[in-house]
């Protein structure tokens, strides 16, 4: 579990991370250099999910030495699948990272949520659903190592 104090009144309580993968943590299915020493470092104060479509068809191969819980979900209505495994681990323990217009509703309701725009972009409705973006998935999960980092940008 990892505690982040945003103030006296906000402190997050975060037990998840959960990951979209292309476009976030993969690029082309192509998992990105680094990411997997710092999922590793992350694993060790929360649990880490990665939720995918697979469109590329490499996700178990690519992640099958990493400390992680893979979700496969069906394509179509990607959105509201990845809220509801949002939902099942209880949102407000939560923190999310993405990319897609299909991460959107998962930014939004999680206590945390990260947008990164690298090779694919970002949508708009990612980012404006996000509490925090960066332009790349090393920088987003470096901050969850540094929380206080968190702290500095979200107080008011």
């Amino acid at each position: 579990m990892m505690r982040i104090e945003i103030s006296r009144e906000n402190t997050l309580s975060i037990e998840h991370l959960v990951l979209d993968y292309n476009g976030t943590i993969a690029i082309d299915g192509k998992l990105i250099n680094g990411v997997k020493e710092l999922i590793d470092k992350l694993s060790k104060d929360l649990k880490i999910h990665v939720i995918t479509a697979n469109t590329f068809g490499s996700a178990h191969e690519n992640l099958s030495d990493a400390n992680i819980n893979l979700a496969i979900i069906s394509r179509g209505n990607e959105a509201q699948q990845k809220a509801d495994f949002v939902n099942s681990l209880n949102p407000q323990t939560v923190v999310a990272i993405g990319n897609g217009a299909n991460d959107a509703l998962m930014l939004k309701i999680s206590a945390l949520g990260i947008a990164v725009m690298q090779a694919e972009g970002v949508s708009t409705q990612a980012l404006i659903n996000a509490d925090i973006a960066f332009g790349n998935i090393a920088d987003a999960l470096t901050l969850l190592i540094n929380p206080l980092r968190i702290a500095a940008t979200l107080r008011v």
